[in-house]
């Protein structure tokens, strides 16, 4: 079976992250060469391992080189470059690239100088002191660095995956299997489908009448390091060297019952077996079926199942067993978000600043695409040092969205930006260049080390600024990568609640900010408003608003305190309200 393109996709990242290390550092000519072409493959139609080297370099964005890599890999399943740099490099030093004041050069300098190349040799060498050996550091990063680590919940024995890393891999093992005939069904399950932050493995059901063409063709993906097991209907595998897999095929008629059953958590499971005992029943991953004769009274869909047992449907998301089927019983869960019922997408970026990937008109016509009624083009603010707009340059894309206007008559576009959100709470620009935004989010984008007590007053400065609309990402966590800033959440919720100034739930995977807790935490704050903004700097990140919406359903968000799922007039009025609030 030929890769997919996730799978090529997937080979190519892994080549940019071993040419990190060897490179010394987090860009270079090569790795950019390599995200350009990541961009273009994600972009593609058409499945790049049917192409020829000539067709290949055809596609913009892809060179010769690796073009080449592309072909090599499709035709023996691996590319001999990162072949040669995992003889280098154990996979482990990759997982130390993402400890934040961990770059590519620090972390060979760990190896060349003191023999670290893990996590428990990293904590071994701050707890005797030897990490601030290293040429570039110190006490204090040492010190940074032991906090990131005990922040992040970094341990020894660390067995879990950010979500971000393990979505792209079930994705990649669907897409690859969803390719085979004998597939009829495909889903992941377990705690990647409850939106967990980080995940232990991947539970992936399929319905087939052919289960050994599907275990056979599973063990043989692209990528797999590993086979742990395979069996008539089963198989573990380890893919990439980084995450394991767990199959299952079943029957259609039991679909539902092992979606339910393999989704858990375990906790909302048996929660749902005394239900089901409760009324004489009986449930496991096969049916609910009566206790007395052994009658299947549901298997083939969740749905079924939940309605037997007296219960709507409940989200994926919200099966913690933490309440959610004590609320459901009470007919209080608020009605599940979808993306479909976003309006708008109220943080977007475009290559006018350094970190954009997509043009204006690409993006508006991903927008487009997705049916919106509105968008904000929030471009990042001068005080980021990745190229951010300064004052002519925010003028010429002023300009240049009045033109766009033109070209979307069905599309409302406001010309914003992202502002960054200083130590004190100041924002970029003076108050009256300020308006000339039509509508802006402002973000932390540094120091995320200060204390507390700061980070909440610096968030609250933000809040009170008659010219910020959202507080995006309002922690700054990427998930596995770098812990959040710790701020009083109720404190900054409920000065956002006074303002008129709605808090973003960020639908990056990498993010999800704010958190499931922290959402919980402030649901019930009168007034309070929230943003699912999909923070996207390239069309396919348009898509990550499906995140964003999971995100809400897992906190319980109710549809009615999104603002962008207003209609637009209604979130004209909702900006007003702020400006009319400061005017007075």
């Amino acid at each position: 079976m030929k890769p997919s393109n996730d799978a090529v996709v997937a080979a190519l990242r892994q080549l940019v992250a071993y040419t990190k290390l060897e490179d010394g550092q987090s860009q270079s000519f090569r790795t950019r060469a390599y995200d350009k072409a990541i961009d273009a493959i994600n972009a593609a139609s058409a499945d790049v391992a049917d192409m020829s080297l000539p067709e290949l370099k055809a596609i913009e964005g892809v060179g010769d080189s690796t073009a080449r890599k592309i072909i090599e890999f499709v035709e023996s399943g691996s590319i001999s470059k990162v072949d040669r740099l995992k003889q280098r490099f154990p996979s482990t030093m990759l997982d130390l690239m993402k400890i934040p004041g961990l770059g590519p050069k620090t972390v060979l300098a760990l190896q060349e100088h003191l023999g670290v190349v893990d996590v428990p040799g990293l904590k071994q060498a701050i707890s005797d002191e030897t990490l601030r050996t290293l040429p570039g550091l110190g006490k204090k990063s040492e010190e940074k660095i032991a906090t990131s680590i005990e922040l992040l919940g970094i341990h020894s024995d660390e067995t879990r995956t950010p979500i971000f890393d393990a979505m792209r891999i079930a994705q990649r093992v669907i897409n690859d299997l969803s390719r085979i005939e004998a597939v009829n069904r495909i889903a992941y399950a377990g705690s990647l489908r409850r939106l967990s932050e980080t995940i232990g493995d991947i539970d992936i059901l399929v319905v087939s009448s052919q289960p050994e063409v599907v275990i056979e063709a599973f063990t043989s993906l692209a990528g797999v390091t590993a086979i742990m097991g395979s069996g008539d209907t089963k198989a573990s595998i380890v893919i990439d060297d980084a995450m394991q897999v767990d199959l299952r095929v079943v029957e259609d008629a039991v679909f539902g019952a092992a979606l339910l059953y393999f989704t858990g958590s375990k906790g909302h499971n048996i929660e749902l077996r005394q239900r089901a005992l409760d009324r004489g029943l009986t449930l496991n991953e096969y049916s609910l079926s009566r206790i007395d004769d052994g009658a299947v009274v549901a298997a083939a869909t969740e749905e079924s199942i939940y309605e037997a047992l007296g219960l709507p449907w409940i989200s994926p998301e919200l099966r913690e067993g933490i309440g959610e089927i004590g609320t459901a019983a009470s007919g209080l869960l608020p009605t599940p978000v979808v993306a479909e019922m976003l309006r708008g997408d109220l943080h977007v970026h475009t290559d006018w600043s350094g970190d954009g990937r997509s043009t204006l008109d690409e993006m508006l016509q991903a927008a487009t695409d997705r049916g919106l009624e509105y968008v904000a083009i929030t471009d990042h603010a001068e005080d980021l040092a990745m190229n951010g707009l300064s004052r002519e340059r925010v003028r010429e894309e002023q300009a240049a969205i009045d033109a766009a206007r033109k070209r979307y008559p069905s599309l409302t576009i406001f010309h914003g930006a992202e502002l960054n959100i200083g130590p004190d709470g100041t924002v970029d620009y003076d108050p009256d260049f300020l308006e000339v935004f039509e509508f802006t989010v402002a973000s932390i984008h540094s120091h995320f080390d200060l204390d507390p007590e700061t980070q909440t007053a610096r968030l609250i400065a933000a809040v009170e600024n008659p010219a910020v609309n959202v507080i995006g990402h309002p922690s700054g966590r990427k998930i596995g990568m770098r812990p959040g800033v710790r701020f009083d959440v109720e404190s900054v919720a409920r000065a956002a609640a006074d303002t008129g100034t709605a808090l973003e739930i960020n639908c990056h995977l990498q993010r999800l900010d704010l958190s499931a807790t922290n959402l919980r935490t402030v649901l019930g704050i009168e007034g309070l408003m929230f943003a699912v903004s999909t923070d996207a700097h390239h069309t396919s990140e348009m898509l990550n608003v499906t995140w964003g919406a999971a995100q809400a359903r897992k906190a319980g968000v109710p549809i009615e305190k999104i603002v962008n799922s207003l209609p637009i007039r209604e979130f004209r009025a909702w900006i007003g309200q702020k400006r009319e609030r400061f005017s007075d």
